[in-house]
């Protein structure tokens, strides 16, 4: 045998396909290299194709491209199946169960190596590439991904435009072949212009066949990389992965060994099966914190939403007197909402009504000066301002047992607030503050860094962990979406990273079909803090001539904390509106934040959403039901509930004539006996919802 004909032979053997299965046998994912020796892979499910070859490979900046000239020097299956439990989470038990297929390729050209990992889940696929260490591929800079996910249909779409600095846009619905991300953004008034030519939004991507197939594509364990968005060929159906560069083009930074995140396609004919996965957790790293008894679920309130309304302002001396808040000549506004006074009537408000916490925004120095000039050390993070005594007001709240909040905002200047995070923790350790709301508005210091970039996402999880030093519990506002990291520091509780309520305050809002869509999308990637609990509707109320309005009714927002999963859940509202509905205000008051199950019951992304949820510590169960802007009839069988058992259903739904924008405040209250054989009708008006509690009676 001559040597031309080993090599042709051996090419040929690694032209063949490898495939692995999901443990049902029901998802199927094929492997395969192309006559070039490009490595691609197709998934199909119940033998129908979902994503056709495609292609897959890494450019880097300096050197051939990883992404032709490949054969398979060795290949390996295994299985796994464990079970492992959350620290805080939807339900306590999660399993994780897969096949893997590991492919080794060598570059001929390059004598470079590098390895493709494939999981197969019964509810999807994940893959990701793994630079194994060698000597001709060490400290390397990636100019480009080019994974491919080739649609067979023209699914409809539910999609965010391609910014690398914010989430926070309402979703569009379309075909894939109508996306255009040249369109302007109605509700934020910006042109979104397409990005390097390309049409490019972001993931998650949530999509529905024709044929009624339910899809989703996003990544898993983002730690060390940038965030990945989608080009988009309208033609064909391509979408590929588009990474965030940096200030000066490249995409990111690594040295062997290393792995980069992991892309994940979800696929069901149950769209309850998609929005119930634990897909993405299941491919981050287990908790790196062996000492978890600090971190606990949080129900809320805070200075805040009386900002959004213009009750009162964040700022102690007014954007007129932008000087330093310990400047002699400092004069305040009256309307500051940050003084001790004021705090102590919500931590006077949250002992009365059983809550764990109060945030404050606003507390230190530097609100004058911050919107707009994006200075890089605006705040320090330790300086109150005048009117805010940072001892009396922790000794006061430990009077009545609840714990404070601390508020960082950055203003996007993350080497500020880096140099000052040691002290800024160390001063929330010495004033017994557990947990903070860190914020990144506004472009990122330095010029040229996005928040979806590597520098970024490196920043979002050093906090993390550094909070973890310090036993401090994180939740972000304004970073990069989560895509699991909560399973590896359970002390990231929560982020924002999506269009949340505030925007009903002062923007056109969130339309009805918003929070059907952020478990299908945001939600997937850990919990999402949306601040619900808004019973004054209508801006008006603060000042006549305002329009805004939030576009639910009452009974939408108290299902929001059944619907919109997280262990930190806040009651948003001035406690003077809750004072005037406590019969309503009951339920933010029992609903749980922590669980030991979590079922959905019916799922249609951007239509409806029906979950019911076990407390973790009780037999107590809550259901949360919401809808578009379309009025919907449901009936709700309650096999769900313990079949020995009799129970008290306190159902909270929309009034006879409750509609969003008509009539959002209208709510009725009826308590009910029910069983494990019961079902209740549930009425849900236009952009409405229902919450029900049941507690067992025996």
């Amino acid at each position: 045998m001559n040597k031309r004909f080993l090599w042709i032979l051996i090419f040929f053997e690694c032209a063949i396909a490898q495939s692995v299965s999901s443990p049902s046998q029901k998802i199927k994912l094929d492997f395969q290299l192309d006559s070039f020796g490009v490595p691609t892979y197709s998934v199909s499910y119940a033998a129908q194709t979902i994503i056709s070859s495609s292609q897959l490979g890494i450019k880097l900046k300096t050197s051939e491209a990883l992404v032709s000239g490949f054969w398979v020097e060795q290949s390996q299956t295994r299985n796994f199946d464990e079970v492992w439990h959350p620290v805080l989470g939807e339900q306590t038990n999660i399993r994780n169960r897969y096949n893997e297929l590991k492919i080794a390729l060598l570059q001929k050209s390059s004598g470079r190596k590098i390895n493709l990992v494939f999981r197969v889940f019964d509810e999807g696929v994940a893959f990701r590439y793994e630079f194994p260490k060698q000597p001709n591929l060490n400290y390397f800079v990636v100019a480009d991904e080019l994974t491919q996910f080739k649609l067979t249909s023209n699914c409809k779409a539910f999609w965010l435009p391609g910014d690398f600095d914010s989430q926070e846009y309402p979703y569009t619905e379309t075909k894939i072949s109508e996306i255009n991300t040249d369109l302007v953004d109605k509700n934020n008034g910006i042109a979104l212009k397409t990005i390097d030519g390309k049409k490019t939004i972001q993931s998650p991507l949530m999509m529905k066949s024709p044929d009624g197939m339910y899809l989703n594509i996003f990544e898993a364990a983002v730690v060390n990389y940038p965030v990945m968005h989608l080009d988009v060929d309208t033609e064909t159906y391509t979408l590929t992965s588009h990474l965030v560069p940096n200030a000066i083009g490249d995409k990111a930074y690594l040295q062997a060994p290393c792995e980069t995140p992991w892309r994940t396609v979800m696929m069901s004919k149950d769209a309850c099966d998609i929005v119930g996965s634990k897909m993405i957790f299941n491919l981050n790293e287990p908790s790196k914190i062996d000492d978890t008894s600090w971190i606990k679920p949080m129900k809320y309130v805070g200075v805040w939403w009386e900002m959004h309304v213009g009750k009162s302002t964040w700022d102690y001396a007014g954007s007129q007197n932008a000087q330093n808040a310990l400047d002699a000549n400092l004069v305040p506004t009256g309307k500051h909402g940050a003084t001790t006074e004021n705090v102590k009537r919500y931590i006077d408000f949250a002992s009365k009504h059983g809550f764990d916490g109060v945030l404050v925004e606003g507390w230190n120095t530097g609100w004058e000066d911050w919107f707009g000039n994006w200075k890089e050390d605006v705040f320090d993070f330790t300086t109150p301002y005048p009117d805010f005594d940072l001892k009396a007001v922790n000794d006061y709240a430990r009077q009545k047992n609840v714990k404070m909040i601390m508020h960082h905002e950055t203003s996007g200047s993350v080497g500020n607030y880096e140099r000052h995070l040691d002290r800024a923790f160390n001063l929330m350790k010495q004033y017994g503050y557990g947990a903070v709301k860190s914020g990144y508005v506004g472009r990122i210091i330095p010029r040229g860094e996005t928040h979806d970039g590597q520098a970024m996402v490196r920043h979002y999880n050093f906090v993390a962990r550094r909070a973890a030093d310090y036993k401090i519990m994180v939740n972000s506002h304004e970073s990069s979406r989560p895509t699991g990291y909560s399973r590896t520091y359970p002390n990231y509780i929560a982020a924002e990273a999506a269009r949340g309520n505030e925007f009903n305050a002062w923007s056109s809002g969130n339309p009805p079909m918003h929070e059907t869509i952020l478990p299908f999308t945001r939600l997937l990637g850990g919990p999402m803090d949306y601040t619900p609990g808004i019973f004054e509707i209508k801006m008006s109320h603060y000042d006549a001539s305002k329009k805004e309005q939030v576009h639910t009714t009452l009974a939408k927002q108290l299902a929001l904390y059944v619907t919109m999963y997280s262990p930190l859940q806040m009651a948003a509202d001035l406690p003077e509106n809750y004072e005037k509905h406590l019969d309503a205000f009951q339920f933010i008051k029992d609903v749980a934040v922590d669980w030991q199950d979590s079922r959905y019951l019916e799922a249609e992304p951007g239509d409806y959403l029906t979950v019911v949820r076990k407390d973790k510590k009780t037999e107590k169960w809550f259901l949360g039901a919401i809808t578009d802007e379309n009025a919907r009839d449901t009936e709700i069988k309650l096999d769900f509930l313990s079949p020995a058992k009799k129970y008290k259903a306190i159902l909270y739904t929309d009034g006879p004539t409750a509609d969003w924008k008509a009539n959002p405040m209208s709510y009725q209250i009826k308590t009910i006996e029910v069983t494990s054989k019961s079902k209740i009708k549930l009425h849900l008006a236009n952009g409405g919802g229902a919450a029900v509690s049941f507690e067992p009676l025996n």
